[in-house]
């Protein structure tokens, strides 16, 4: 029996087949580790923690560092994922090397920091924190500036 290898895309590929219009009907696709994936529909809370999140960045941020949102960001393992939200400090590359997940399942704030480079390939990051949404984080790179998160995560996700 012979074995079924999935094709990996490299980021020129992948944009390769956007300009090709491969994606034209539905663009709600990412590359993550050289394969395609749609992304998730998001929901009213989603919706809700996302919004209320860039309020307090742009306000908290003013003009220190970029705020994006749901752009693609070109990262070192074949991966172009586009996050709600992206802090880009000003850098020749305009990345930062932290990267937070706001958990609407478990309601609470995923941090990753510290990236590095896998013995076996890949990429992981040292250091991940959970922060919970009654509480305060400071903003990487950002010593001064903290965010409440009880000011980001909807009142109606406790209950």
């Amino acid at each position: 029996m012979t074995a079924v290898t999935a094709k990996r895309f490299s980021i020129a590929e992948y944009h390769r087949l956007a300009e090709l219009g491969f994606f034209e009907f539905d663009n709600r696709f990412e590359l993550i580790r050289g394969e395609i994936i749609k992304m998730a529909a998001k929901g009213r809370l989603h919706s809700v923690c996302n919004s209320m999140l860039f309020g307090e960045l742009y306000v908290l941020m003013a003009r220190r560092a970029c705020v994006r949102g749901q752009e693609p960001i070109i990262l070192p393992t074949d991966s172009e994922p586009e996050p709600d939200v992206v802090i880009a400090r000003s850098r020749s590359d305009n990345y930062v090397a932290d990267y937070w997940i706001f958990n609407l399942v478990d309601i609470q704030l995923e941090m990753h920091s510290e990236p590095y480079q896998k013995q076996r390939g890949g990429f992981d990051y040292r250091v991940k924190r959970v922060v919970l949404p009654n509480e305060v984080v400071v903003i990487p790179g950002f010593p001064e500036l903290s965010l409440d998160l009880s000011a980001v995560f909807p009142a109606q996700m406790g209950e």
